[in-house]
């Protein structure tokens, strides 16, 4: 299994070509003629005590599967098997972005704009601070009220209270321990 998965993985985009016997570049005919004789030779009918002739005749197919599609083919001639891995993980349209992204010159240029502008990790600070914890949340200007949560219970009592009083409704703003507000 461990053979199969590094060979479907491969970048070099030959080894579809070589199962139907063809050089890299054929064209859709020599495909077609290759892959219907190669078709008929492994075809587990035509061999029913051979079980190698079977797994050959699922590898023919797969290869002229992918090699007749022309956007797989094309993805496969420039990326072999890991290009289309990659497109039927994220889509045919993100192949060459992912393969851009994850070369060594992006790779390189993200880490040094992320150390000269120290964006890594002050964007996570500024936001666990700010919203999670709140410890760093910045304070009211002075003069100005600080927003206030009223909870459940509270209102409920004032509600009570007030209809008792004779129907006025007021809500006085009181702070609640909590940092929620729901």
């Amino acid at each position: 299994m461990a053979e199969q998965r590094q060979r479907a993985l491969s970048t070099s985009g030959e080894a579809l070509y070589e199962i139907l016997a063809l050089e890299k570049g054929a064209t859709h005919d020599e495909i077609k003629k290759s892959y219907r004789k190669l078709a008929l030779k492994y075809h587990p009918d035509k061999n029913p005590d051979n079980p190698e002739a079977a797994e050959k005749f699922k590898e023919i197919n797969n290869a002229h599967a992918t090699l007749t599609d022309v956007s797989k083919r094309n993805i496969y001639d420039k990326y072999g098997s890991l290009g289309l891995y990659v497109a039927e993980q994220f889509g045919e349209e993100n192949v060459n972005t992912y393969f851009m992204l994850s070369s060594w010159w992006a790779k390189g240029l993200f880490a040094v704009c992320g150390l000269l502008t120290g964006c890594y990790l002050c964007c996570c600070l500024c936001c666990c601070f700010n919203c999670c914890c709140g410890k760093c949340k910045p304070k009211a200007p002075d003069g100005q009220q600080q927003e206030f949560c009223v909870s459940p219970e509270d209102l409920e009592e004032q509600i009570k209270n007030d209809m008792e009083r004779g129907g006025h409704l007021y809500f006085p703003r009181r702070r609640v321990k909590s940092n929620k507000c729901h």
